[in-house]
């Protein structure tokens, strides 16, 4: 058996240089852009980027030179010993191969670069380094060990088990080099090293189909180790590997008890090695306080079990059991490139309210997800319970009817004494309330905090507007999308489903790539999909599968490869799409022969457009929201426009002969739809919002009816809808950018920025500081009202960046800029930048009645097509000078009202007369 290798992963080892190539350009930045720690990583030719800096205008990388060694003596020598690419002609800089020697396991690498430009030679980068991961089966050592059953400890009937605590001690006998950790624990661990946790990771390791595939982390001990003895302990708990829910197989797919492998590798200064792993020579318990443990419904702590000492030397394990050995999970063993959930922000209450003897509601004022620390001093036995919930009902209590059967509580038993702090390890809800029962004293602010739990990312957007609704909701986006970041994108963090549905992210995905750094995050996510998928092609709606639902529809497997499209277009990788195209071709044909009817149409939809709103809000009163309206126009517009997409890919991928197969296809279900679907009335299906925008954004209709089709959407957002938008999951995706694209950005501005029903404005209105599930979440059936959702942001996050603040890549993942902002009546000031792999792009734009100035930075080795609102080149100057005699600025065309320029990289301010 051999590990998979990511072939398609992303490294992306960034270099920001130290030198000059004049005085205006410098590298003084050192870091690593898509993983937050490149060690252990298992990918053969990882991809080495850098960005350069630079105060100059219009520069252009012509050439590299890197150099990487395999010690940092080597590279400070410049030796590449490993690859030295020599003076290579080139201008690029975010997706450059590693081709050198084969890197075996365990390999440190260290390199730099130095970039020649249309301005000179750069000086050497500072270091950046990476290291190999354990690439074979045979590279590990150790042995599966755990309990391969229920203990005395366990709750079979709940579904919650006891954390299982494993020993092992162990003797340095030289001077240490440095030592390093692999290790696997399912469902989740955490590491001890003599008594201290090692790294600030949380839930880890990220969820997978642990049947095939398993993540393992590399971890740094060098600093926690010298020559003497040592203890590792290691809690597990029970993540996904033993499902939430247990009552139904047939739905939910567990894995089994938790397990571990894992080994210590160290290295003397000697030069010798040794290895120590996991056998049946360690010693094992289920009796520590962690009692119980599921994601749903919390966990609970008894202090009086408490083990002082359990993971140092010398503590006296005689009780303990002798880990057993247990069967393998089956699933191919794999660095974890996407970085770990940590506590990532600590949220203090903003107020706390006493309604009984011992019982307060904590009020941390946003929503979000994760858990509290709690301080408390008391009598030994006294039992805290924590429980959670979105919102209060009308005399103040928890509502907590939305959670359906998630408990969503966490129990902690006091041991008594001194003043004792605690906080959970194996779950986490999503909240902004906690009722806190039992708690001995006065419960005072002090004593409680949020912990915000996410994976770790950084963000790379930001956005302000002179419209305070516009920020407001570009707020709530960023905490809800923060809040289901779990390792995979799941749909909310409160209730018991947390799943990772295709179908809540083909767009929004592309939305929040402008928000956080979370592109590792979702080419893991791609690997969840594809080996998700079923020998005859078929892609489930959940993935990977710990839900059963294989529904066969267009429009929720399809996001693999929205997905993919997306992640190409922001990051340049051609590998996403290379790794993936077969199992896209394989999932395409399939639908295509199991669901074509005789007429040609692609009949195959489960959900329709999912969740759209009810026409009032009091017709939507408590009804629940999950009824399928299954929708042939929607199936068949969707695969037309993957078909395009595919014929793209094909190109892409030297799979060129495809891509005639693709275009025949879509040419003859384009004739086929519109016999099926156009009504000559001018509008498409059942003349709802959602079928007329998907006719449109898709180019399905036929250019002699465009003009009366986007009539017809006009008129039912301006008439029918009294200015809102009617759309559900399907519509949203696509209608502020059709809107945009028609020439009415007033009509997708004002559906932006309304707080009537429905709309964003109108959850903000009600309370709302996420974005809910439903348009109606206030008033529809508590079975299924989210208030920590992003389905429903669709393109509106795409819309602010590319459509408001002109931040769109036309070429090559933004190596051309496209800046053509709609500058819409009554919005005075967008503010915006991105971080793209290149470096920062920023617009920031003002205008009153009498002229308008616009300030835009481009990143070196970058260039922009910039579309001015103006008649003449003459209303423009930037820097107080005139077009033509302006640096790094070339006049293109006047386009109607607009004046095309094309800039180089570098900082302008545009003035334009109005």
């Amino acid at each position: 058996m051999k590990m998979n290798v990511l072939t398609y992963g992303i490294i992306l080892l960034l270099a920001i240089f130290s030198g000059n190539l004049h005085a205006a350009t410098q590298v003084d930045e050192l870091r690593c852009e898509l993983l937050v720690n490149p060690q252990g990583i298992d990918v053969q030719q990882p991809r080495l980027s850098w960005k350069i800096t630079s105060g100059e205008r219009a520069v252009v990388q012509t050439g590299y030179h890197v150099l990487v060694a395999s010690t940092i003596e080597n590279l400070n020598n410049n030796i590449g010993d490993l690859w030295d690419s020599g003076h290579t002609a080139s201008s690029n800089s975010i997706s450059v191969y590693y081709a050198g020697k084969g890197l075996g396991s365990g390999t440190e690498a260290y390199w730099k670069v130095k970039i020649y430009s249309n301005k000179g030679e750069s000086a050497w980068s500072a270091p950046a380094s990476w290291s190999m991961g354990l690439l074979h089966y045979k590279d590990w050592a150790g042995r599966w060990i755990g309990f391969d059953d229920y203990q005395q400890t366990d709750d079979k009937t709940s579904g919650q088990l006891s954390a299982r605590y494993f020993r092992k001690e162990f003797a340095l006998r030289k001077p240490v080099k440095k030592a390093t950790a692999y290790i696997m624990g399912l469902g989740l661990y955490e590491l001890y090293l003599n008594g201290r946790k090692v790294g600030d990771q949380v839930l880890a390791p990220s969820p997978t189909d642990y049947t095939k595939n398993i993540k393992y982390n590399v971890l740094d001990l060098t600093p926690l180790v010298k020559e003497g003895a040592h203890a590792i302990g290691v809690i597990l708990g029970n993540g996904r590997f033993y499902a939430m829910r247990q009552a139904k197989p047939y739905k939910v797919k567990s894995f089994g008890f938790p397990k571990l492998q894992m080994q210590v590798k160290v290295t003397y200064t000697d030069g010798t090695t040794e290895l120590f792993k996991t056998d049946d020579s360690w010693k094992g318990t289920t009796e520590g306080p962690i009692t119980a443990n599921n994601e749903y419904d919390g966990e609970s702590y008894d202090a009086r079990k408490e083990m002082p000492g359990w993971a140092t030397v010398g503590f006296d394990d005689k009780a303990w059991l002798k880990a057993e050995y247990v069967q393998e999970p089956g699933g191919n063993y794999e660095a974890q490139l996407n970085a770990n959930m940590k506590v990532m922000q600590d949220i203090p209450p903003v107020s706390v309210t006493k309604k009984a003897a011992n019982k307060y509601i904590v009020d941390f004022g946003q929503n979000f997800s994760g858990w509290v620390k709690m301080r408390v001093r008391g009598k030994q036995g006294t039992e805290v319970k924590l429980r959670f919930a979105e919102s209060l009902t009308a005399d103040g209590e928890l509502f907590t009817t939305n959670l359906r059967d998630a408990k969503a509580t966490d129990l902690y038993i006091l041991k008594g004494g001194e003043q004792e702090e605690w906080e959970p390890r194996f779950t986490y809800h999503g909240f902004r309330y906690v009722e806190v029962d039992g708690y001995p004293g006065n419960l005072q602010a002090a004593d409680i905090v949020g912990r915000f739990v996410y994976d770790e990312m950084a963000n790379i957007g930001t956005f302000h507007s002179s419209n305070a609704l516009l920020n407001q909701i570009h707020q709530n986006a960023w905490w809800g999308i923060a809040s289901n970041y779990k390792g995979i994108p799941v749909d909310c963090p409160q209730r018991n489903e947390r799943q990772p549905w295709l179908g809540d992210r083909p767009t929004s995905a592309y939305g929040e790539s402008f928000l956080f750094d979370n592109t590792v995050l979702y080419s893991k996510w791609l690997e969840d999909i594809r080996l998700s998928q079923k020998e005859d092609g078929a892609i489930p709606d959940v993935a990977p599968a710990f839900w059963r639902y294989y529904s066969d529809n267009i429009s929720w497997p399809g996001t693999y490869l929205f997905i993919a499209d997306m992640l190409y277009q922001q990051t340049g990788d051609i590998r996403v799409l290379e790794t993936h195209y077969p199992a896209m071709k394989k999932w395409m044909e399939y639908m295509r022969l199991r669901y074509t009817d005789k007429d040609g149409i692609i009949t195959k939809d489960s959900y329709g457009d999912w969740c759209f709103p009810p026409a009032s809000i009091e017709e939507g009163r408590g009804k629940i929201a999950d009824k399928k309206y299954p929708s042939a126009l929607i199936s068949s517009a969707f695969y037309y426009h993957l078909l395009h997409t595919m014929q793209r890919f094909s190109v892409l991928t030297d799979n060129a002969k495809d891509s005639v197969i693709y275009a025949d296809q879509a040419l003859q279900l384009r004739k086929d739809f519109n016999t099926r679907f156009y009504n000559a009335q001018g509008y498409y299906g059942a003349n709802t919002l959602t079928d007329n925008l998907l006719a449109m954004y898709f180019n399905l209709v036929d250019d002699e009816n465009r003009q009366q089709l986007a009539a017809r959407i006009v008129d039912i957002v301006e008439k029918e809808n009294k200015g809102h938008l009617s759309t559900g999951v399907i519509g949203t995706q696509f209608i502020m950018r059709t809107l945009t694209e028609m020439g009415r950005a007033d009509l997708a501005y004002g559906i932006a920025t309304k707080n009537t029903y429905p709309s964003w404005g109108y959850m903000i209105e009600n309370g709302a500081t996420t974005i809910w599930e439903l348009w109606n979440g206030n008033t529809a059936h508590p079975k299924m009202n989210s208030q920590n959702h992003v389905m429903m942001l669709g393109d509106l996050l795409v819309w602010y960046y590319e459509n408001l603040a002109g931040i769109k890549t036309e070429t090559n993942a933004f190596e051309t800029i496209h800046m053509n902002p709609s500058f819409i009546s009554g919005l005075t000031h967008v503010d915006a930048s991105y971080q793209s792999l290149r470096g920062e792009i920023s617009s920031s734009w003002t205008m009153d009645k009498r002229q308008m100035l616009w300030k835009i930075r481009i990143p070196a080795n970058s260039k922009a097509r910039v579309f001015i609102p103006a008649s003449a080149p003459t209303a423009i100057t930037e820097g107080g000078k005139k077009l033509g005699q302006i640096e790094g600025v070339r006049y293109v065309e006047t386009q109607k009202d607009k004046v095309l320029l094309e800039v180089g990289s570098g900082e302008y301010e545009f003035k334009i007369k109005r």
